[in-house]
């Protein structure tokens, strides 16, 4: 599209030309219309176009002109652009050009990359709800500043006719604004209207559609109900239900056989949750930011009485709010609900629907609270298509709000918490997905493409390219086929829309994870090596590689289990990284995993184990009575039979939750931890117990000292604060002394325990008082949805070496 000719002043001999080349997620953000318009203002000639490697632009005029311009360039970016690079040529003017264009995209192999998917930006919103406007509630609405990128890309260029967009021709109107550069939708790929957008249905569990007035209106009176409602979102559907109706998440838990693991929850704005979360302007920047994640905002008391059933036990509530055009439209309506009811106490005769115009009401406190969890049942990937939805969601699911947009890849919710003192926060995630994938993580040298197949819980895949690593959106355990028919898909649509082949395939050291076996098929198929990395060498590696550090660093890992390079479960590790090579400085002091795998599930068997090793094993069978192998467990773990041993931190964690009597059996992974940080959440600042961990010449720290004193308490949220001063102390001894010893100074955390708040905070305070600088993972999770980012990196050093 070309723009008014430029009036230039200059003679032909006084104009300059510039060739620039800009790198980053500069398609799909409106960053060509806003060059257009940065040109227009200047009164420079050129033209700008998308390539396969980002953004080039070729502009001629005044020397002072073009200076500025470059300057501006950079500076002054649309929301949703992030340019890495920018570069140029100069050149003499060839005065052949006299207006500024935007040409079509070149093709070309990628060196650029698609944006994340966003929320609906504040200019959408206010369209979406105006009711003069021809978007009013319309249920797609998005420009180049907002929705979908990523769940819709097939390949690059991000072009209409790469998406699923691609079904759904413009109609006059919006063709209009889509070829208009002074237009915010100008090229908006997802862009469409009421006339010739997807259309919202919704239908019962088998698939047939239900006849309403307005389906929005009827989703929500369903939901008020008390029904189960799957909803078909960006990256995949979610199961919602009213957080304020016990009996519809009780039947939630029971259809979706979650008996406790936390949901998360939607609420309408911050004041809506104010009541029953604490949250600090640093939260409530990260909860209304345009990525929009699940937030793990810290409880108040009422928390619990308000919603009993939705994190019980857990010191940490997830809340997000509304990111897609249908949920708000969900809010929207239940807003004029409220009205109506309002309008009804002081004027009966009115019969308006109600719905508010304008977007002050979204501001306002409303009461509708969504329970959100993923639409995977059995801990499958997330349903995307509309018939496999009906199949797999028909049990669960009273009904069914579906759309005719297609969702390319699956990509969950994001999870994250806010970290660090104030003024220093940052983000830690917990789940790294919908919103931050595919955004790339700077490395500290560039090296050979690698693909990085990951670990078996938590799975995600890292691709490198140069010096950039995209690392996946979460995958989950690979412990169901279909879990394994996502790694391949996530997988092929990586490698595709980078238009990469690999050199090297990493992957982690044990030999029968599904991602183990896959990376080494494919490394065979492709004629590359298949590098086998251990698994807490990736931990460490995974945040130096983030940090861009390439020097000797220690690394704490601290986690529930990883095969060790001498055959061993390893999980509470002291490291010393140096590139590509490790060696193992300490380790925490092993425990028998009673009764083998079982153990890692049942913290009594821990707790079993702890008193074997204090010498009062005769007790096992009168502490836990309920359960019918605590006699035989005595005498197995006597003769060492099926008693592996294991270093985990995440087993000690057991131990002093089973010990404590706070949980012998679990619900989900991870939860005697986590109800034990409830507790010492409770507990508040408590001193460490005095001698109360040994450190052993040779590296080795035992805490058999802290589960004595544990063995005897009577006040189980007394000794969960206890047991985590205490091991922030010993941990924090036990590096502090590995440091002076090998004159290491920087120490990288790693491993899922990070993610225990009162543990990560208190490491990073004694650790930094002690004069070390530390390291966190910062831009993947520290749990096991980093580790392909330090296979990847590992791998791509060992390239290096070789």
């Amino acid at each position: 599209m070309n723009g008014p000719a430029p009036a230039f002043s200059l003679n032909h001999a006084d104009l300059l030309q510039r060739r620039l080349r800009v790198t980053g997620i500069v398609q799909g953000v409106g960053f060509r219309p806003h060059v257009w318009h940065l040109a227009r203002e200047l009164n420079l000639a050129g033209w700008v176009r998308n390539d396969s490697a980002g953004v080039e632009v070729l502009v001629e005029g005044g020397a002072e002109r073009i200076e500025a311009f470059t300057l501006r360039l950079r500076q002054e970016i649309p929301p949703l652009a992030l340019v890495r690079d920018l570069s140029w040529t100069d050149a003499p003017a060839t005065g052949d050009l006299s207006d500024f264009s935007i040409g079509e995209s070149a093709a070309g192999q990628a060196a650029t990359m698609i944006g994340h998917d966003t929320a609906v930006c504040p200019d959408c919103l206010a369209e979406m709800f105006d009711p003069a406007d021809r978007r009013w509630r319309h249920a797609f609405v998005n420009c180049t500043h907002c929705g979908p990128r990523y769940t819709l890309t097939r390949s690059l260029p991000y072009d209409r006719a790469q998406t699923s967009m691609a079904a759904f021709p413009l109609c006059p109107d919006c063709e209009r604004e889509y070829r208009d550069p002074a237009d915010r939708r100008f090229h908006a790929e997802p862009t469409a209207c009421p006339a010739c957008g997807p259309k919202l249905t919704l239908v019962t569990p088998d698939g047939q559609a239900i006849a309403c007035d307005d389906v929005v209106a009827d989703t929500l009176r369903r939901l008020r109900s008390g029904q189960i409602i799957a909803i078909k979102g960006l990256g995949g559907f979610h199961l919602a239900c009213d957080a304020h109706h016990p009996e519809a998440v009780r039947r939630l838990r029971e259809r979706k056989q979650r008996e406790e693991k936390p949901f998360a929850v939607m609420a309408a704005n911050r004041a809506s949750i104010a009541d029953w979360v604490e949250l600090d302007e640093g939260e409530a920047e990260l909860l209304q930011s345009p990525e929009r994640p699940i937030c793990l905002l810290r409880k108040k008391p009422s928390a619990d009485d308000v919603f009993p059933d939705i994190a019980p036990g857990l010191a940490w509530l997830g809340v997000m709010l509304p990111y897609t055009p249908v949920h708000w439209l969900l809010f929207h309506e239940a807003a004029g609900q409220r009205s109506r009811c309002a309008s009804a106490l002081t004027n009966p005769a009115s019969s308006s629907r109600g719905q508010p115009a304008g977007t002050a009401w979204i501001e306002q406190p409303q009461d509708l609270v969504l329970v959100m969890t993923s639409a995977n049942p059995n801990g499958e990937p997330l349903a995307i298509d509309n018939g496999e939805a009906v199949a797999r969601l028909a049990g669960i699911a009273d009904a069914l709000l579906l759309h005719e947009r297609d969702i390319v890849v699956r990509c969950d919710d994001s999870v994250v918490r806010q970290v660090g003192d104030p003024g220093l926060a940052s983000i830690q995630f917990i789940r790294r997905a919908r919103g931050y994938t595919p955004r790339a993580i700077r490395l500290p040298r560039s090296g050979p493409s690698v693909l990085a197949l990951g670990g078996y819980l938590k799975n995600t895949i890292c691709v490198t390219r140069g010096d950039e690593a995209f690392v996946s959106q979460h995958i989950g355990g690979l412990d169901n086929p279909a879990a394994y028919g996502m790694l391949t898909e996530v997988t092929q649509h990586l490698l595709d829309i980078l238009q990469l082949t690999p050199t090297a395939v990493a992957h982690d050291l044990h030999p029968d994870f599904f991602s183990s076996g896959h990376a080494m098929a494919l490394a065979e198929r492709w004629g590359v090596p298949a590098v086998a990395v251990q698994h807490h060498h990736a931990h460490i590696a995974a945040v130096a590689a983030e940090h861009e550090v390439s020097g000797p660093i220690l690394g704490l890992a601290l986690d529930g289990v990883g095969l060790g390079s001498d055959g061993t479960a390893w999980g509470g590790e002291l490291l010393r990284v140096d590139g590509p090579r490790f060696s193992r400085l300490g380790h925490l002091a092993p425990l028998p995993l009673a009764g083998g795998d079982k153990a890692a599930k049942e913290p009594w068997r821990m707790a079993a184990a702890a008193l074997h090793r204090l010498g009062r094993g005769e007790e096992i069978a009168r502490r836990f009575p309920a359960q019918p192998a605590a006699k035989q467990l005595h005498h197995l773990l006597q003769r060492s039979l099926n008693c592996p041993s294991s270093s985990s931190l995440g087993r000690w964690f057991d131990a002093a939750a089973g010990l404590l009597g706070v949980r012998e059996v679990m619900a989900y992974e991870g939860q005697a931890a986590m109800l034990l940080e409830g507790l010492a959440e409770q507990a508040g600042a408590i001193a460490a117990l005095d001698k109360g961990y040994i450190l052993h010449d040779n590296g080795r720290l035992d805490l058999l000292p802290l589960l004595a004193r544990l063995a005897d308490e009577t006040d189980p949220i007394h000794g969960a604060g206890v047991f985590h001063a205490t091991l922030v102390q010993a941990l924090a001894d036990w590096t502090e002394r590995a440091a002076r010893q090998h004159g290491v100074h920087t120490v990288a955390m790693g491993g899922g325990c990070l993610l225990n708040a009162i543990l990560s905070h208190g490491l990073r305070q004694r650790l930094s008082a002690l004069g070390l600088t530390v390291l966190e993972a910062r831009q993947v999770p520290p749990n096991d949805g980093g580790l392909s980012l330090g296979q990847a990196w590992v791998a791509m050093q060992q390239s290096r070496y070789a």
